[in-house]
């Protein structure tokens, strides 16, 4: 791969969809982001549609002993959010205005998989719309929920 590929685009002039798909292609430790930190990895990212995955950590835990809530809302909050980028211009943003989370089973702390996808329902002009599941490796849903983006020009 070239230098010219390997360097980073300019974001501001770059559309959503090309943004994340570069990003998932140069998904590098030395980007600092939510997802480094959690270590979310980018497998699908097509328009209006955005799969993440991660595997569960024991520094996830909870005071029962499983993940913690939080670390399966981040998830469905970056899919979902990720996912209403994917169909905006260049300079175009957007931030979580809502988000409304349904945990469905517990996670264990044992290098669980778990598989986030998110898709939109909606994107106008002001806000968007999408919704999200989180599955852990055999299938099951875990995590469901949905959001309403404020599109920012």
């Amino acid at each position: 791969m070239s230098d010219q590929s390997q360097r980073r685009p300019d974001f501001a002039t770059t559309n959503g969809l090309d943004q994340l798909r570069w990003l998932q292609l140069h998904d590098s430790d030395q980007i600092p982001s939510i997802r480094r930190l959690l270590g979310m990895r980018f497998t699908e990212v097509e328009p209006g549609r955005v799969v993440m995955e991660l595997s569960t950590e024991p520094d996830f835990a909870n005071p029962h002993g499983t993940v913690h809530g939080g670390v399966i809302a981040t998830l469905l909050d970056s899919v979902m959010g990720c996912a209403v980028h994917t169909e905006l211009a260049a300079g175009v943003g957007y931030t979580t205005l809502e988000l409304k989370v349904n945990y469905l089973r517990a996670v264990g702390l044992t290098g669980e998989r778990l598989i986030g996808e998110g898709t939109t329902i909606h994107v106008g002009r002001r806000t968007a719309v999408a919704e999200g599941t989180v599955r852990n490796g055999a299938g099951t849903l875990v995590g469901h929920a949905t959001t309403t983006c404020l599109i920012l020009s």
